[in-house]
């Protein structure tokens, strides 16, 4: 894949609360980064200021940046419209940002919670696009996304066996693969034959 999504390499990066400074600039110069998830918003009213500050600056360097939600068990419609709330001055939900990602690692975060917050984000923000973050074994035993993931949401799965694609698990909306990292900075790629125009708003 290019930077289009057609061909060669499409590769992403995934920035945790307090990972150190990005230079936006020259990863976009070496053409090193392509999308990048950034955490900004926990809960129904926790944002972090330096993140939201990282996702202007990754914009700005041309990189298909987005917000990412740690979700906390209970208040799925709060949470959703916290995420709007913040993300809306930051340009989060404008064409060619990456969707907002919903990172459902939290024990407690089920499928009636991934759902709501699903419908609710979109009534808010007024888009469609939504990508849902999980660890594979959350996705082997936790979740059953055939309730809830349409063909509006992307499924991302964490497994670091640091080959690109292969995700260790299979469903038809899986297009995103967390393929190695660190408890900071995560290192994605796509799912054939999902390309990047399918995980941008």
């Amino acid at each position: 894949m290019t930077r289009n999504g057609t061909r060669g390499e499409v590769a992403g990066i995934s920035l945790a609360p307090h990972s150190p400074p990005t230079d936006w600039q020259a990863l976009a110069a070496r053409r090193a980064v392509t999308f990048a998830s950034i955490d900004i918003t926990e809960n129904s009213n926790w944002a972090d200021r330096d993140a939201a500050a990282s996702l202007t600056a990754a914009l700005n360097a041309g990189i298909h940046a987005g917000l990412r939600h740690r979700a906390r068990p209970g208040g799925p419609q709060d949470q959703a419209r916290h995420v709007v709330r913040v993300g809306k001055p930051l340009g989060a939900f404008t064409p060619g940002t990456l969707a907002p990602t919903l990172d459902t690692r939290a024990e407690g975060v089920d499928d009636r919670f991934v759902r709501t917050w699903i419908r609710t984000l979109r009534q808010e923000a007024v888009i469609r696009r939504v990508l849902v973050y999980a660890d594979v074994e959350h996705w082997l035993h936790r979740f059953r996304p055939e309730r809830w993931a349409d063909d509006g949401v992307v499924l991302w799965s964490a497994w670091h066996n640091g080959i690109p694609g292969r995700a260790g698990w299979f469903h038809p909306r899986l297009g995103l693969h967390e393929h190695s990292g660190d408890s900071r900075v995560g290192r994605h790629g796509l799912v054939y034959p999902f390309t990047l125009a399918d995980i941008l708003v």
